[in-house]
């Protein structure tokens, strides 16, 4: 039996077309994967994230523990708790990774600061039950809570016109967020608003108790907010060169080799799991962008022929921006943006440029 989020009926509603996504019944798309990606690019689209867990760390040994736990340093959120800031109630978020001993990610995830003893953990559906057994099992010795919030629903509103639809959606949240920075979190009422999101556009995401969500989402709708399913997801995110767990990076690959080492604090005396492995091994690989120059489609797994070696594709697709097939691949550490490589597609040899990532920002194209 699939599991639902409380927006599950209002996708059938809508004659979405739904998917098992790790065990969640999910919402592909609508009706067009391409229309609702250029919607997010455009004006303003909604994703269904209820999927996703949120899970409260709480207790006097919490920020020890974080300290211990993730790779990304949660000092940098210190001074940026909630009521910290003013009259909005903010706090600071960072994205960080979790990590095993032999340096692998255990999963990617953000974590949100409410005070020295309290914190928000948002991590991805197909790990969650798997990060709570291993938060668990690194717990022992630290005086802390760790508490999975099943009673949220969270919604995604990305594109350039997201903000001011959402406050049509949600009256009075204007005066609270306007000024909320890039991973920046406000609470307003019963909302908890990140300034975050997984497309490559501005907007927000919305934890919210999960009855109140379908009415959320229904105001949204009625605010000129397209729903957007999981295609347009990964297209969005393959377009701003943000990492999928289980392609892009596993527990057998390092952050270091999945493009991700600004999201590891090496520097510090800060002894964190996985830091010793990451200091022993380096990187092997370099994570860059491929441009298709050949007609075909680039998918993952798929061989990577260059000069220095051979290499992989971790995430591939369709880019209705470029017009134009992309990937992302792990490569030889000499590999370089501006080399022409060779891309095993069907038992054929095609030709792909190497670029940096992302491929498109704020609707705008870099390539």
């Amino acid at each position: 039996m699939l599991k639902k989020t409380p927006l599950n009926a209002l996708h059938h509603a809508a004659n979405a077309r739904m998917v098992d996504f790790g065990g969640w019944e999910m919402p592909l798309h609508y009706g067009s994967q391409i229309e609702e990606h250029h919607a997010v690019r455009r004006a303003a689209g909604m994703f269904d994230v209820s999927h996703m867990l949120a899970i409260d760390v709480e207790g006097t040994d919490a920020t020890a523990y974080l300290r211990r736990l993730l790779a990304n340093s949660i000092d940098k959120l210190e001074d940026f708790g909630f009521g910290n800031q003013g009259p909005g109630n903010y706090g600071k978020a960072l994205y960080t990774c979790m990590l095993n001993e032999d340096g692998g990610v255990i999963d990617d995830l953000i974590v949100y600061l409410g005070s020295a003893s309290r914190y928000r953990l948002v991590v991805n559906a197909s790990t969650a039950e798997k990060d709570l057994a291993w938060m668990g099992s690194q717990s022992t010795g630290f005086a802390v809570d760790i508490v999975p919030r099943r009673d949220l629903a969270m919604i995604a509103v990305q594109g350039p016109e997201a903000r001011e639809r959402t406050w049509q959606a949600i009256p009075g949240s204007r005066l609270v967020t306007e000024a909320l920075q890039p991973f920046f979190a406000a609470k307003f009422e019963d909302y908890f608003i990140a300034r975050t999101g997984y497309t490559g556009e501005d907007g927000f995401e919305i934890s919210l108790p999960t009855d109140a969500a379908p009415v959320l989402w229904e105001k949204l709708g009625r605010a000129g907010v397209v729903p957007a399913g999981l295609g347009a997801r990964d297209t969005l995110r393959l377009e701003a060169g943000m990492n999928l767990y289980g392609n892009d990076m596993s527990e057998t690959v390092s952050p270091l080799d999945a493009g991700l080492a600004w999201t590891v604090d090496l520097s510090g005396p800060r002894n964190f799991i996985g830091k010793a492995a990451l200091l022993a091994t380096g990187s092997r690989h370099r994570f860059l962008g491929l441009l298709l120059t050949d007609r075909g489609v680039l998918r993952d797994h798929q061989v990577v022929r260059t000069g220095h070696g051979a290499g992989e594709v971790t995430s591939g697709g369709f880019s209705p921006t470029l017009n134009r097939s992309i990937a992302f691949a792990r490569l030889p550490v000499a590999s370089r943006p501006g080399e022409e490589v060779a891309v095993s597609v069907r038992d054929k040899w095609l030709k792909a440029e190497v670029v940096k990532l992302p491929f498109v920002r704020h609707g705008k194209p870099l390539i």
